[in-house]
C-alpha cells in the first residue's frame, strides 16, 4: 500500500493547490470545489481497483517467475541482480517508465541464458520494449503473452523457441518490430500477423516455417489474396531460409514502404511479378537459391534505391534487362548459376560508381569485355566466369581497380590486346594491392607474361591461367609473390627454364608446369617450398636428373615428371617418400634397377615408371604395397619372374608390365585381385597356364601377346596346355589323397561356411546398395549418364551444398540409388578437392566411411558417384524439428563415427586426418548407422607425423586450435574436432553459437556445468516426462566429461581415438545396463 499512500499525498497537495490558486471562488461557490473533489476521489478509488490488478509489485513477481525459469546464467547477472532487496527499476536489463514507475522496457540481449518463458511474463501490461536477442531460450511462447497489448518491439532472435508461431502476436496493433529469426518454429505463418497495420519489419528467416506465401499463407486456402495489403508501413521481410514454396503474392508489392525483402533459400517458383516494380524504396532483395524461372522484370529498374540483388542458383533466363544498370546505387549485383543470356552494357562501370560486387558467372552471357569496368573503382569482386564473353581484355583494365581483391574470368573466350605480344591487363592489375586471386583459365589469351607479374600484390595466394596459349618464359619476378599458395600455368606454350626465383614461394602448396615446352634442368631451388605438396612438371623438354632433394619434401602427395628428357637413375632419395601418393616417371630415360626400398611408399595409389630404361628384376617387396591402384612398368628392360608378391597387392586396379623381358609364369596369386580391370602383360617371354580364375576371366588375347610358350583356352589365342604323362599322373593322384584331399576338407568346411556367410552378406549389401555392381566391376560413368540420373541436375533432386561443390540424388537406368557430388570446377580448390576425395574413398573401406562407387572426370567436369544415404546428415536430426534422436541413438552415432576414425588412424596402411569432422558430414543409412564423409581437405600423412599448411580449410568452431593458429594438421586435431562433435550432439549447441562471446565458449560452458549441472546443459529433448532418469543423468555425464578430454588445449593431452572409442562403449554398456529395469529415480 505504500504507492496507495503516495497517491493519496498527491492528491491532498492538488486539492491544496487548487484552494489556494481559487480561494474566492472556493468560499463563494462551494459548488466548484465538491464536484471536482468527487472526481479526484473517483479516481483515486480507480487506480486503487487497478493496483490490485497489476502494479510494479505484479512487474516484479513476473521478473522473478522468469528469472525462476532461467536454468543457466553464466555471467550471474540476473542471479545476484534480480532480488526483492532492490527496486525493480535499478535492475539490470530493466527501464521504467517515468510516469507510472512501470517495466516499459527489458533487454537481456546476449546474456547466455537458458531457460524458458513462463505465463507470468505476460503481466508486464505497461511493456512496450522486449528483447531476447542471441540466448538460449527453448520452448514454446505461451498464450498468456498475449495480454502484452503495449508491446512495439519484440525479438526473440537467436534463441531455441520452437512450436507454431502462435496467433495471438496479430493482437499486437502497436507492433513496429517482430523478430523470430534464427529459431526452430515450424508450420505456417499465422494470417494475423498481417493484419499489423504498424508493423514496419518481420523476420522470420532461419526457421523450419513452411507452406506457401500466395493466395494462401502456409496452405490456408480461406486467405484473401490482399493479405499483405493490410501492412502498408513494412520495412522489412525476412523469411530466407526456411522451407517455403510456391509463387510469391502479388499483394505482397504492396508494402510499398519496403525497404529489405529476403526470400533466400527456400524453394519458391514462378516468374518475378511485374508488380515488384511498386516497391520503389526498396535497397536490398535477396530471391538467390529457390526456384525462380522466366525473365528479370524490367520492371526492376524502377527500383532506384535497390543497392544489393541476389537472383544466384534459380532458373532465370533471358537477357538483364538495360534498365536496371540505370540504377546508380548498385553496390552488389549477384546472378551467377541461372540460363541468362546477352551482353552486359559497355557502360557498366560508368554508370555504377558503388558497384562492389559483380558475380555473373555460370551463365550464357555473351559479348566483349565491358571496357567500363576499369571505371568501377569501388569492385572487390569482379566474377564473370563459365560464359561466352570475348574479344580482348583491356590493356588499363585495372588501373583504377585499387580495392579488387578476386577476379574471376575463366572459362571464356577472352584474349589479350592484339597490338601487344604481352598480356598487359595484368601491369595495371599491380594497382590492386589487396587482390588474393586471379583466375584466368581456359581462355585463349594468347600472349606473354609481362615481367611486372612479379609486382602483382604481395597477397596474392592464387595465380590460375591454364590452357590460355600463353607463350613466352616464365618471368623471374614471379618468385616475389610470397604468399602465393597456388601457381598453376599448365597446358600453355612456355619455353626457356624454370626460374629459380620459385624457391622463395615458401608458402606455395600446388606448383603445375605441366604441358609446355620448358627446357634445362629442374631447379633444385623448388626444394626449399617445405609446404609443397603437388608438383606437376611433366610434357616439358627438362634434361637431366631428377632432383635428388626432392626426396627431403616431405610434404610432397604428387610429384609428376613424365615425358620430359630426364636421364640418369631414379634417386634412392624418392623412396624414402612416405606419404607420397602419385609418382609419374613414365616416358623418360631413366635407368638402373627398383629397390627393395620400393615398399616404403606405403601410402602410392598411382605408380607409372613405364618408357624408361630400367632393368633387373621386379623386387618382390612390391607387394606391400597394398594401397596402390595404379602400376605401370612398361617398356623397360625388367627382366626375371613375376613375383607372387603380386597376389597381396589387394587395391591393384590397372597393372601393366607389357613390352618388357620377363620370364616364368604369370602367379595364381594374381586371381586374388578381385579389382583388377586392366591387366597387359604382353611382349615377354613368359611361359605356362594362364590363370583362368577371378579378374583373369574377363581379360582378352590381346592382354598376352607375344608370349610364345604361355598356354590355356583357345579364347585366348594360346597353344592349349599339355597334359601329364602316365607316371606323373599316378604320382601325383598318390599325392593328392595322401596330402592335399584332407587339406582341401578342412578347408572346404571353411569356405562352405564362409561363403554362406559372405553370400548373405552380399545380398543384405546388395538390397541396401540398390544393387549396384561391386567396385571392382563398375566402370566410369558418363556425363550424359549423370545428367539422366539427376534429371538434368534438377534442383529438386540437390540434397546438399558444399564449397566445394553440390551433391544430388541420382536414380540410375538399372533402379540404383546413389549421390552424385559434382565439383564447381570453376571455383578455387575444386580441383584439388575432386582429387583429394577421390584418392582417399579410393584408398579406405570400412562400414563407417561413405563408399566411392564410381566417378566422372573431364575437362570442366568432374563428379563423384557414391553411396546414397536416405537418412540424411546427423545435423538435420539434430536441428530439425521434425527429427529426434534418442539417447542410445546419438550414442550409437558417436560410436560408429568414432571406429571410422580408429580405422583412419590406426586401422589402414594410409594415415588419413579428415581435417573436418562436423554434423553435417556424418550421414545416416537406413539403418541409422553413421558413415563418414566428405574428404575433400583431408590429409594423409606418415605414421605417427604431423605436417604443417598455410591454408586452414576446417570448419571454424571445430578445428582444433593448433590447426587454426599454426596449420599443424595430425590426428590428434580429429580428436579435437571430435570432442566438439560429442558436446554438440548432446547438448543440441553449436560450437559458433553466438551465446559464445568473449572467453566463453562450448568447451567451457559444459566444463563449468560438469557433474552437477549436466541436466541444463543437455539437449532438452532427452527428458523422459520432462525429467532426467538418474541412468541418463550419469550417461550424459561419462559422455561429456569424456568430451572435455578428446578436446584438451594441448595435443598431447588429448586422450587417444582408441581409448574414446573403449570409454564411449563402456559407458552404452553402463547405461544399458542401468537402464533395464522400470526407472523410478528422476532428477
Amino acid at each position: 500500500m505504500h504507492g496507495n499512500a503516495e497517491l493519496m499525498n498527491q492528491i491532498y497537495k492538488q486539492l491544496s493547490f487548487l484552494k489556494l490558486r481559487y480561494p474566492l471562488t472556493a468560499m463563494r461557490n462551494g459548488c466548484f470545489l465538491i464536484p471536482f473533489t468527487v472526481i479526484l476521489w473517483s479516481s483515486f478509488v480507480a487506480t486503487l481497483v487497478a493496483d490490485r490488478v497489476t502494479s510494479i509489485t505484479t512487474d516484479q513477481d513476473a521478473l522473478l517467475a522468469l528469472k525462476d525459469h532461467i536454468v543457466n546464467d553464466p555471467q550471474n547477472l540476473l542471479t545476484t541482480n534480480w532480488t526483492a532487496t532492490t527496486s525493480v527499476c535499478d535492475w539490470v536489463g530493466v527501464t521504467c517508465g517515468t510516469r507510472h514507475r512501470r517495466v516499459r522496457a527489458l533487454k537481456l540481449s546476449h546474456m547466455g541464458l537458458t531457460g524458458t518463458i513462463p505465463p507470468h511474463f505476460g503481466n508486464l501490461s505497461f511493456l512496450v520494449f522486449a528483447t531476447f536477442y542471441n540466448n538460449s531460450f527453448r520452448g514454446s511462447l505461451p498464450d498468456e503473452l498475449a495480454k502484452l497489448r503495449r508491446l512495439k518491439y519484440l525479438s526473440l532472435q537467436k534463441n531455441y523457441f520452437g512450436g507454431k508461431i502462435p496467433s495471438w502476436l496479430g493482437s499486437f496493433t502497436r507492433l513496429h518490430t517482430l523478430s523470430l529469426a534464427n529459431n526452430s518454429f515450424t508450420g505456417a505463418i499465422p494470417p494475423s500477423l498481417f493484419h499489423l497495420s504498424e508493423l514496419d519489419g518481420l523476420d522470420l528467416s532461419n526457421n523450419d516455417l513452411q507452406g506457401h506465401i500466395p493466395r494462401e499463407i502456409g496452405k490456408l486456402s480461406n486467405l484473401p489474396s490482399n493479405l499483405f495489403n493490410n501492412l502498408p508501413n513494412l520495412e522489412g521481410l525476412y523469411l530466407s531460409r526456411n522451407l517455403f514454396h510456391g509463387q510469391i503474392p502479388a499483394a505482397l508489392f504492396g508494402c510499398t514502404q519496403l525497404k529489405n525483402l529476403s526470400l533466400s533459400y527456400n524453394n519458391f517458383e514462378g516468374k518475378i511479378h511485374k508488380d515488384i516494380r511498386n516497391l520503389t524504396v526498396l535497397e536490398l532483395l535477396y530471391l538467390g537459391y529457390n526456384k525462380f524461372n522466366g525473365t528479370i522484370p524490367p520492371e526492376i529498374g524502377n527500383l532506384v534505391n535497390l543497392e544489393i540483388i541476389s537472383l544466384s542458383m534459380n532458373r532465370i533466363g533471358g537477357p538483364i534487362p538495360v534498365r536496371i544498370f540505370n540504377i546508380s546505387t548498385w553496390r552488389s549485383i549477384e546472378m551467377t548459376g541461372n540460363y541468362l543470356s546477352g551482353h552486359l552494357p559497355s557502360s557498366i562501370g560508368l554508370q555504377l560508381p558503388n558497384l562492389e560486387l559483380l558475380i555473373v558467372g555460370r551463365n550464357e552471357l555473351s559479348g566483349p569485355f565491358p571496357v567500363s569496368l576499369s571505371n568501377a573503382s569501388e569492385l572487390l569482386t569482379l566474377e564473370l566466369s563459365s560464359n561466352f564473353f570475348f574479344g580482348p581484355i583491356p590493356d588499363a583494365f585495372g588501373d583504377d581497380l585499387r580495392n579488387l581483391i578476386y577476379l574471376n574470368l575463366g572459362n571464356n573466350n577472352f584474349t589479350s590486346n592484339s597490338l601487344s605480344s604481352e598480356l598487359n591487363f595484368l601491369t595495371s592489375l599491380t594497382n590492386s594491392k589487396n587482390l588474393r586471386l586471379v583466375l584466368l583459365s581456359l581462355n585463349p589469351l594468347k600472349g606473354t607474361l609481362p615481367i611486372s607479374v612479379g609486382n602483382l600484390s604481395s597477397s596474392l595466394e592464387n595465380f590460375v591461367a591454364d590452357s590460355c596459349q600463353i607463350k613466352g618464359s616464365i618471368p623471374e619476378g614471379i618468385g616475389n609473390l610470397s604468399n602465393l599458395v597456388r601457381l598453376i600455368l599448365q597446358d600453355n606454350d612456355l619455353k626457356g627454364t624454370i626460374p629459380t626465383t620459385i624457391g622463395r614461394l615458401r608458402k606455395l602448396q600446388s606448383l603445375s608446369f605441366s604441358g609446355n615446352n620448358l627446357e634445362g634442368s629442374t631447379p633444385s631451388d623448388l626444394c626449399d617450398i617445405e609446404s609443397l605438396s603437388f608438383l606437376y612438371l611433366g610434357e616439358n623438354k627438362l634434361v637431366g636428373s631428377v632432383p635428388s632433394c626432392l626426396g627431403n619434401v616431405s610434404s610432397l602427395r604428387e610429384l609428376s615428371m613424365g615425358a620430359n628428357n630426364l636421364t640418369s637413375t631414379i634417386p634412392s632419395t624418392l623412396w624414402r617418400l612416405k606419404d607420397i601418393q602419385l609418382l609419374q616417371l613414365s616416358s623418360n630415360s631413366l635407368s638402373g634397377s627398383l629397390p627393395l626400398d620400393i615398399s616404403n611408399l606405403k601410402v602410392v595409389r598411382h605408380l607409372d615408371i613405364s618408357g624408361n630404361q630400367l632393368s633387373g628384376e621386379i623386387p618382390s617387396s612390391i607387394g606391400d604395397l597394398n594401397d596402390l591402384a595404379y602400376l605401370s612398368l612398361s617398356n623397360n628392360r625388367l627382366q626375371g619372374p613375376i613375383s607372387r608378391s603380386f597376389g597381396d597387392m589387394v587395391s591393384l586396379e590397372f597393372l601393366d608390365l607389357s613390352r618388357n623381358n620377363l620370364s616364368g609364369e604369370i602367379p595364381k596369386d594374381m586371381e586374388k585381385l578381385t579389382y583388377l580391370k586392366y591387366f597387359n602383360v604382353s611382349f615377354n617371354g613368359l611361359q605356362g597356364e594362364i590363370p583362368g580364375g577371378g579378374p583373369f576371366k574377363k581379360f582378352s588375347a590381346r592382354s598376352f601377346l607375344g608370349n610364345e610358350a604361355l598356354c590355356g583356352s583357345p579364347q585366348m589365342q594360346v597353344q592349349p596346355c599339355k597334359t601329364r604323362g602316365r607316371h606323373q599322373s599316378k604320382k601325383a593322384t598318390a599325392n593328392v589323397f595322401k596330402y592335399i584331399l584332407p587339406a582341401i576338407g578342412a578347408v572346404g568346411m571353411a569356405m562352405a561356411f564362409t561363403v554362406l556367410y559372405v553370400m548373405r552378406g552380399r545380398r543384405n549389401e546388395q538390397k541396401k546398395q540398390g544393387d549396384f555392381p561391386d567396385l571392382a566391376t563398375w566402370r566410369r560413368v558418363s556425363f550424359q549418364e549423370l545428367e539422366r540420373a539427376t534429371d538434368g541436375f534438377d534442383e529438386v533432386n540437390l540434397l546438399g551444398t558444399g564449397s566445394f561443390g553440390s551433391v544430388y540424388k541420382g536414380l540410375f537406368s538399372d533402379g540404383a540409388n546413389a549421390a552424385v557430388k559434382v565439383f564447381h570446377t570453376q571455383l578455387e580448390g575444386a580441383f584439388k578437392s575432386f582429387d583429394v576425395e577421390c584418392e582417399v574413398l579410393r584408398s579406405i573401406r570400412h562400414r563407417n566411411l561413405v563408399k566411392i562407387i564410381t566417378s566422372c572426370c573431364n575437362i570442366d567436369f568432374k563428379a563423384l558417384v557414391l553411396e546414397f544415404m536416405p537418412n540424411w546428415s546427423l545435423e538435420k536430426w539434430l536441428y530439425s524439428h521434425n527429427y529426434f534422436l534418442d539417447l542410445l541413438q546419438r550414442l550409437n552415432i558417436m560410436i560408429d563415427v568414432a571406429s571410422a576414425l580408429e580405422y583412419l588412424h590406426h586401422g589402414n596402411a594410409t594415415l588419413v586426418v579428415h581435417c573436418d569432422l562436423k554434423p553435417s558430414n556424418i550421414l545416416l543409412d537406413e539403418n541409422m548407422v553413421a558413415h563418414v564423409s566428405d574428404f575433400g581437405i583431408a590429409k594423409l600423412l606418415g605414421e605417427g607425423h604431423s605436417i604443417t599448411q598455410t591454408m586452414t580449410l576446417a570448419t571454424v568452431g571445430y578445428m582444433a586450435p593448433e590447426y587454426g593458429s599454426e596449420g599443424i594438421v595430425s590426428v590428434k586435431g580429429d580428436v579435437y574436432s571430435y570432442g566438439i562433435l560429442l558436446m554438440e550432439t548432446f547438448t543440441r549447441r553449436k560450437p559458433t553459437d553466438e551465446m559464445f562471446t568473449g572467453e566463453m565458449n562450448l568447451k567451457l560452458w559444459v566444463k563449468d556445468s560438469l557433474p552437477g549441472a549436466v541436466t541444463q546443459i543437455a539437449d532438452a529433448n532427452l527428458k523422459d516426462h520432462g525429467q532426467y532418469p538418474a541412468a541418463k543423468k550419469d550417461c550424459l555425464s561419462s559422455i561429456l566429461e569424456l568430451a572435455l578430454q578428446c578436446s584438451a588445449e594441448q595435443p598431447e593431452e588429448r586422450i587417444d581415438i582408441e581409448d574414446a572409442l573403449t570409454t564411449l562403449k563402456k559407458i552404452k554398456a553402463k547405461f544399458l545396463k542401468d537402464s533395464r529395469g522400470i526407472e523410478t529415480s528422476y532428477i
